[in-house]
């Protein structure tokens, strides 16, 4: 290589130094749109009988959400600083029952949506971040529109899911007041064995 070669070349490198760091392969947009079309497909004209058994609904949504969630950071969040100072086994016990409880909740108000009607907004912000919102509109069954909104991390592998809000009500932020008076009650270890109890957690 010649001199003028070399120095051609470590100006690329030092440009290609410059350059933004690759993001996901897809938008969050396009994540949630996926999702809302295999919810759509998977719920139509299944709706009594899915309300009817809750297990076959459960199984049929954990299928869809549980690629695209970020179970462990979502749980993460709930718990705020209690997260750092629980022993690694409280944290894969509350990832779980913490999930099984949010899949549950979601699980129940999807009956209630018409998701044939779904409008995932068009992303807006700015893909390069960690964190994104992703803003759809869903028609309830009744006619009336509520916004449902998907917080939304970045990692290597793409975009997942950590928080859904319906109607300005984050699930991720509920959770956090409701259980961090009564962790600052009791212990996080009672409010685990109570939420295993609960869903059944501690014999699964």
């Amino acid at each position: 290589m010649t001199l003028h070669q070399s120095g051609i070349a470590a100006v690329i490198v030092a440009c290609s130094a410059l350059l933004p760091l690759e993001v996901s392969a897809e938008p969050p947009d396009l994540v949630v749109h996926e999702a809302a079309e295999l919810l759509s497909e998977g719920l139509n004209g299944r709706e009594e009988e899915l309300a009817l058994d809750k297990d076959a609904l459960y199984a049929l949504i954990n299928g869809i959400l549980l690629p695209r969630f970020d179970r462990r950071f979502s749980a993460s969040q709930v718990l705020g600083k209690h997260w750092r100072t629980a022993s690694d086994e409280q944290r894969i016990r509350f990832v779980e029952v913490f999930y099984t409880i949010l899949l549950r909740r979601y699980a129940d108000i999807l009956l209630e949506f018409d998701l044939g009607s779904v409008q995932v907004l068009p992303f807006r912000g700015d893909a390069t971040k960690k964190l994104a919102r992703v803003r759809t509109n869903v028609r309830l069954h009744d006619g009336k529109k509520v916004p449902v909104n998907y917080m939304m991390v970045s990692r290597d592998d793409g975009w997942l899911m950590f928080d859904v809000s319906v109607e300005g009500i984050s699930y991720v932020r509920n959770f956090r007041v409701e259980l961090n008076s009564e962790i600052r009650a009791t212990s996080l270890e009672q409010v685990i064995v109570r939420l295993e109890a609960e869903t059944g957690g501690a014999d699964e």
